[in-house]
């Protein structure tokens, strides 16, 4: 079953004519997000190097949500592209235009033109972590195992 949730959008002057974010299959969890550059200034990000991509709007999540950037699987698997601080995460009382960090790790220059979906949108809800200081902490079959211990 598929859950809506309500959120208030705000177009900025650079984001009209864009197509608001949306989910393109039912199952979808990710709205795409579009580039908001202007028609007549494309941005070429060279290889290895990063950018600040606008999106156009605002949004006003509700208490206990935050949305989450991610990359689009085509653009990083076909051009290398992807979200650099993946997940990046807007917080429900962030009011300023949402962006989103790309970063290019293929081998050509990728060009980003006005419209252009450059990463997805996950809206998720957020439990807010109240940490406890302890002498202790239980034991468990992993231990302090971390990186590789249970295999390759």
């Amino acid at each position: 079953m598929t859950v809506s949730l309500a959120i208030d959008f705000l177009w900025l002057e650079h984001g009209q004519g864009l197509p608001v974010p949306k989910v393109q299959t039912e199952q979808s969890a990710g709205a795409d997000l579009c580039a908001a550059v202007a028609a007549d200034a494309p941005l070429e990000l060279a290889p290895g190097k990063r950018a600040i991509v606008p999106c156009g709007f605002a949004m006003a999540l509700r208490p206990g949500y935050e949305a989450q950037v991610r990359p689009r699987s085509g653009l990083a698997a076909k051009h290398g592209v992807t979200v650099l601080n993946s997940p990046g995460t807007i917080d429900a009382d962030y009011r300023g235009e949402i962006k989103v960090i790309l970063i290019n790790l293929g081998d050509e220059a990728f060009t980003i033109t006005r419209g252009e979906r450059i990463a997805q949108m996950v809206i998720a809800p957020v439990v807010q972590p109240a940490f406890q200081v302890v002498e202790t902490l239980d034991e468990t079959a992993r231990g302090t195992g971390g990186f590789g211990s249970t295999g390759r």
